[in-house]
């Protein structure tokens, strides 16, 4: 089955180095304040996180809106608990075969995949054909063309970035302090 989804890749950038140089224990305390950074903000925003990959994570998102906000407060979060390492990030949106249930397979992912390898520390690229409408407080910066193994030809693409403004951030409080079934 298609479906039309949105895609992050997330990469903690030097991650290996800092391993190398301070040990495998500084490392796996900061892959868990990444994980955990994640996951709240994943469940705050409405986005799934897909599979772990090491030092990174795949994201899948209804909407793009969604999406982009999930990634930039990450960014934001592990700036604070994830220093030194800074992140990097590629969001792409279109369709993609969803494939034994739990996995997505197509040309969104490759291009969200690819963009993350391709941007550098703090940034959140995304491809300009695809950019919709996004959340309050967060704008596009040009970036110029990028060549991206396993596409024909360059892609366009901006960087995203900005601050959420308050009133973008979902309401799930009610989620949260409500009695289930009105009890």
């Amino acid at each position: 089955m298609r479906v039309p989804r949105t895609f992050a890749f997330v990469d903690l950038s030097g991650f290996t180095n800092y391993t190398a140089a301070f040990g495998d224990d500084a490392a796996g305390r900061i892959l868990s304040a990444f994980r955990g950074i994640a996951r709240d903000l994943a469940s705050a925003h409405g986005v799934r996180i897909a599979k772990w990959l090491g030092d990174g994570c795949m994201i899948v998102a209804m909407n793009q809106a969604d999406c982009v906000a999930f990634a930039i407060e990450l960014e934001d979060k592990a700036s604070e608990v994830c220093a030194p390492l800074s992140l990097r990030v590629g969001i792409a949106s279109g369709h993609a075969l969803l494939f034994e249930g739990d996995d997505y397979i197509g040309s969104a992912v490759n291009l969200a995949a690819r963009l993350c390898d391709a941007a550098g520390p703090y940034e959140i690229l995304m491809p300009s054909m695809q950019l919709e409408r996004l959340p309050e407080g967060i704008h596009a910066t040009p970036q110029g063309s990028l060549e991206l193994r396993g596409f024909p030809g360059p892609i366009e693409v901006f960087e995203i970035s900005g601050a959420l403004a308050e009133n973008a951030r979902p309401d799930t409080s009610e989620l949260w302090t409500r009695t289930p079934y009105g009890i």
